[in-house]
């Protein structure tokens, strides 16, 4: 690690922590007046920013990357417009910031509450995706953090972009410009200091592969909110609805293959393999996606490739998903609790009765029924966006959002109580 690195985080740390103080006692008003002007701000120089992602773009192909990092990387006239609508949805969230979670009285005289309270400065260290950069930028806007960004070499010239917008709605609200940071150098030794700033970054979330996040997880003095692979799992119920198993499984897979929430494993019960199940299989050859199977689905098709163990480990990101047969709802959850990484587990059924033993039995931050697992996105849950989907147990699980970025205090008052 270089001093330079070093200088670099301490220099921008300190500016965050300054800036962190300012938010804490920040109006939502003047938090939401900066989000909105960032998002007019955003659209008004679509032109440029989509120039910076064309680099981006260049550089990244240039490199080899697959077709599902660079859709990740891409930015187009729709994302751009979905980009600006995420920052107004944040803006119009209620203000997490002096929520009262708790509020109660005591005999020996005490009046006891308990409010939500910024965490401070949050680092966050991603990858191919520059909407990262307002997505978690507003977040920790709207929580009263401030943000200190580091994002992949790929993706440097459209987040800087993105950022500029972020810092042009940030001084028309009179905030400082250093409430939202990122990184402007591609040296990977700035992620180590990021890792070693404890004092400075208080939380560090990251959002990319699995390699990042384990780095990340392994090496880090701060402590880390992480986002770990996307294994979700469809469970194919006796009491499926034909209808919905193909149109469900269809979009879960195939409606942008490289997100996280892309479906990467169908789990088929035997007792429909040959109806609801082939129908299901069908449709997707059909649709050109590659499946791995156990034997009983490969004699359905010879299309189907043969599975082996890794497949039902694999998150393809990718025109490719794992099929298997279970003779129970208990084995495919079973199955579930082995090989899924508990990010996002779908049943599709019309037994309500399935539906809550699946529900209840399956440990992931997100568990559907006869839903998309498409729909794993903070933005969808109503949260305008999020820093990513958390697959720990403490503080944050499923989308994180701008209340999950926050802690909690107690206020204590009393009328002179001492303590016999």
């Amino acid at each position: 690690m270089t001093i330079d690195a070093k200088q670099l985080v301490q220099e921008m740390g300190t500016a965050a922590r300054k800036a962190s103080r300012v938010l804490a006692l920040t109006p939502a008003t003047q938090k939401s007046a900066a989000l909105h002007h960032a998002a007019d701000t955003l659209l008004q120089r679509r032109a440029a920013i989509l120039q910076a992602n064309a680099l981006d773009l260049q550089l990244a192909e240039a490199k080899g990357q697959s077709a599902a990092y660079l859709d990740r990387l891409c930015l187009n006239p729709d994302r751009l417009h979905g980009i600006a609508e995420s920052l107004r949805a944040i803006a119009a969230q209620p203000d997490p910031i002096g929520t009262v979670l708790a509020d109660w009285h005591r005999p020996n005289g005490l009046h006891i509450q308990q409010v939500r309270v910024p965490i401070g400065v949050i680092g966050i260290i991603f990858e191919a995706r520059p909407n990262v950069t307002a997505d978690a930028g507003a977040l920790c806007l709207k929580s009263g953090n401030a943000a200190f960004l580091r994002c992949g070499a790929d993706s440097l010239q459209s987040s800087l972009a993105i950022l500029d917008c972020l810092h042009a709605g940030l001084k028309q609200a009179g905030l400082p410009q250093d409430s939202i940071q990122l990184v402007n150098s591609e040296d990977r030794a700035v992620v180590t200091a990021m890792l070693q700033a404890d004092g400075l970054i208080d939380v560090i979330i990251p959002r990319g592969g699995r390699s990042l996040t384990e780095t990340v997880a392994r090496e880090s003095r701060v402590p880390v909110i992480k986002h770990l692979d996307g294994i979700c799992h469809i469970y194919l119920d006796t009491a499926a609805s034909l209808e919905k198993a193909v149109s469900v499984v269809h979009n879960a897979k195939l409606r942008r293959v490289g997100v996280c929430g892309a479906a990467e494993t169908l789990l088929i019960h035997r007792a429909i393999l040959h109806t609801i199940g082939k129908a299901v299989l069908m449709d997707l050859l059909d649709a050109s996606c590659a499946i791995h199977g156990d034997a009983a689905c490969q004699a359905l098709d010879k299309r189907i490739l043969p599975a082996s163990e890794a497949d039902w480990q694999t998150e393809y990101l990718a025109p490719v998903i794992a099929a298997k047969t279970v003779a129970s709802i208990t084995e495919a959850m079973e199955h579930i609790h082995r090989y899924g990484s508990h990010h996002t587990d779908c049943i599709i059924t019309e037994d309500t009765s399935a539906a809550a033993t699946f529900t209840t039995g399956v440990d992931s931050g997100i568990v559907m029924v006869n839903t998309s697992t498409q729909f794993a996105d903070g933005g969808e849950f109503g949260f305008g966006a999020e820093i990513g989907i958390s697959t720990d147990k403490l503080h944050a699980r499923g989308p994180v959002g701008a209340q999950h970025l926050t802690s909690s205090k107690y206020i204590v008052v009393s009328n002179g109580s001492i303590r016999p």
